[in-house]
């Protein structure tokens, strides 16, 4: 398990684009006309984490297996989306069962390409596309409504509990809020995520700024990075046009060099999957053997059993006990038989809370 992110965004603010240089394909058509994408595109990136490559190396793994980020990319939203207008409505249930959002908003001037909206504003651009999918949020709470309310009279009471957050989502949708603020019991959350709703899910915003400014942004990118604070969001700013650069270079040293010239450290990409990992409350824990290390991906409060479950469900149903050695361990003991000479491999229960970075073994019995 990675995580997975759709990609929305208005016309021409680099959105294909970026989704090109993140996924080092060119599935996505990047044009400077609004709509150049008209069906929803999917790719997958290997999640960067230079642990993986030190495990391997200790345990003498043939291959490495990194956790991958998936990216759902649509067509351009603009005002009036919702009703039909442009087609980035007509792919909105594609990013429905996502973990998460990312609004691609242009922090950039370039008078050869055209704003759909005639000016730059990433503040008003994120408005239009929380109003759109909030829009489609309504529609979709309006269609299911009248059934979950007939069954409510029926004395249904899954239904009673349905309608009843039915309704408190919607009120917060009329007020021109998103139904991520709707306060949950326990009991909520589930039919809350099968809900699907569009603002349900928390956001990213990417600032797609010019060469000059991606080290160090601009007045627009800092503008939506108040705006992510007060939202209790993320902001991060990217160069698209320096990620696709960076994708058709060959070798890590050129595009190590690449970055140093620009004033860079590190693509942007992976500042998106740390953000987004922060944003998802995620970690990664490793598995490793002759055959192959290999990074998975599960939430920050998953203990021993629930992380299992991510590698094979029989791991979970049939849990006995995890070996555990912490990564800094795995280093510096060189690998398993020191780490177990030395104690610092432990047994770990189903009570055990997963640490991110360790390198579990799991015993089962199905």
């Amino acid at each position: 398990m990675g995580f997975n992110c759709g990609i929305v965004g208005l016309p021409n603010v680099g959105k294909s684009t970026l989704f090109n240089a993140l996924t080092a394909t060119a599935a996505a058509q990047a044009a400077n006309f609004p709509f150049c994408t008209i069906e929803p595109n999917i790719g997958r990136v290997a999640v960067p984490d230079t642990r993986l490559d030190q495990i391997a190396s200790i345990a003498g793994s043939k291959a490495t297996v990194p956790t991958q980020l998936e990216f759902v990319d649509i067509a351009g939203l603009v005002k009036g989306a919702s009703k039909g207008e442009g087609l980035g409505n007509q792919f909105l249930a594609n990013i429905r069962e996502t973990d998460a959002i990312l609004y691609v908003l242009r922090c950039f001037e370039d008078d050869d390409i055209t704003h759909v909206e005639g000016s730059v504003d990433p503040i008003r651009d994120a408005e239009i596309i929380e109003t759109e999918l909030m829009l489609a949020d309504m529609e979709s709470i309006e269609k299911q409504y009248n059934n979950v309310e007939r069954r409510a009279k029926g004395q249904d009471k899954d239904a009673k509990a349905l309608l009843d957050l039915m309704q408190r989502v919607k009120t917060l949708l009329d007020a021109g809020k998103p139904a991520r603020l709707v306060e949950l019991s326990e009991d909520d959350k589930k039919p809350f995520r099968m809900l699907q709703l569009l603002t349900s899910k928390p956001v990213l915003y990417v600032c797609n700024v010019s060469e000059a400014d991606a080290a160090t942004g601009n007045e627009y990118s800092r503008k939506v990075d108040a705006m992510a604070k007060e939202k209790g969001a993320q902001s991060v700013n990217i160069c698209a046009s320096i990620e696709s650069e960076i994708a058709q270079l060959e070798s890590e040293d050129e595009k190590k060099e690449f970055l140093e010239t620009l004033g860079l450290t590190e693509p942007g990409l992976n500042r998106i999957i740390r953000a987004g990992y922060e944003l998802l409350g995620l970690k990664t824990f490793f598995t490793a053997g002759p055959k192959e290390a290999r990074a998975w991906t599960t939430r920050k409060q998953a203990k021993a059993p629930e992380a299992a479950g991510t590698i094979h469900s029989d791991f979970e149903r049939g849990f006995i006990k995890a070996e555990v050695i912490a990564f800094n361990d795995f280093v510096t003991c060189g690998g398993e038989t020191k780490a177990k000479e030395t104690g610092k491999m432990r047994q770990e229960g189903k009570e055990y809370m997963v640490s991110d970075g360790d390198v579990i073994l799991f015993r089962f019995n199905v």
